[in-house]
């Protein structure tokens, strides 16, 4: 089958399409016929050799496709149109998927739009009431609104409990995308104090909850922005990961709950739970559209280059796709 696998770890260059074996269909998974799959930032750590957790020569954590045959142990599937997170292997022509992660497909969306849910969605979700216990009517600060990640949690902090939602981004074409798929306010960081115009939207009260994916540089503006008791998960450093000089008295004095998460390395069994609660509460959702899968571009598979470094690029507003098979 085609494949794109990395020569040697490095830069975008080192992708290459290339021959592969079939993958070998084991007990309690589900071979897929791959129409689609997604690029991510842990995509790009494994490229560079970064990730501890990514060993297949393959790259990518998500597909969507037709289910071609079932192992033994499972539901027969064969036929279905899925979604879903895979180990490894997903930019390829097959993959395979523990069946206990396959998210039959709704008629509405295409295997392109599918495949720009699960792991943005998945990750919104776990870190937004899974970990952030956000409730109704709360107030959640978003960074990176126009991020993949950024879309879906505005969606699902509006949809699934009505959020007070306030979101970064660094233009105001993604800030008013972000408006548009439900936000309140808009910050544009590069213009603005977040942290200033954060407590001037909740009468200098500060969030309940804050999603951050940007680490050392936003510290000091976070701690700034959140109230007391708030809940901090941080599930990225695109900002740095090293911050100087920290005070735990500014975590404490604040009673401040800050939670780190990675979705990918988590458990298999973390990962079927986590994707029938997901799925339970917002597929039908996706069903009415009330949710919906944002897709900034869709490369072909021979394109997985140019679809990195797009991604690199940081000017993409939602998910960036690999076309698989026509």
């Amino acid at each position: 089958m085609k494949a794109i696998v990395v020569k040697q770890p490095g830069g975008a260059e080192q992708l290459q399409v290339a021959e592969q074996p079939k993958p070998e269909l084991k007990s309690g998974e589900l071979l897929i016929k791959v129409k689609a799959a997604a690029v991510n930032r842990t995509d790009i750590l494994s490229r560079e050799g970064k990730s501890a957790y990514m060993e297949d020569p393959i790259l990518g954590i998500e597909v969507a496709g037709i289910v071609e045959a079932s192992g033994s142990g499972t539901d027969d599937k064969t036929g279905l149109r899925v979604t879903g997170l895979v180990n490894s292997g997903g930019y390829a022509e097959y993959a395979v998927m523990p069946a206990d992660r396959a998210m039959e497909i709704p008629e509405a969306l295409s295997f392109e739009e599918a495949v720009a849910m699960p792991e943005v969605f998945l990750t919104a979700y776990q870190t937004l009431y899974w970990l952030g216990n956000l409730h109704e009517n709360e107030t959640v600060l978003i960074h990176a609104g126009g991020s993949g990640v950024g879309t879906a949690a505005i969606q699902l902090a509006k949809q699934l409990t009505n959020a007070n939602v306030i979101t970064t981004a660094g233009s105001e074409e993604k800030l008013e995308f972000c408006r548009s798929l439900g936000a309140d306010v808009g910050i544009n960081y590069k213009e603005q104090n977040f942290d200033e115009e954060v407590m001037k939207a909740t009468n200098n009260q500060g969030v309940d909850l804050i999603l951050d994916v940007i680490g050392a540089s936003y510290w000091e503006k976070n701690l700034n922005s959140i109230n007391v008791d708030g809940r901090w998960i941080l599930i990225g450093v695109l900002g740095g990961a090293v911050i100087d000089q920290l005070n735990l008295m500014d975590i404490m004095s604040k009673r401040i709950k800050l939670i780190g998460t990675l979705l990918t390395p988590r458990s298999d069994d973390y990962k079927a739970a986590l994707t029938t609660d997901f799925a339970e509460k917002s597929m039908p959702l996706f069903e009415n559209k009330k949710l919906k899968p944002v897709i900034d571009h869709v490369f072909s598979l021979d394109e997985a280059q140019q679809a990195h470094e797009h991604m690199e690029s940081n000017k993409n507003i939602g998910k960036i796709v690999l076309k698989v098979d026509d």
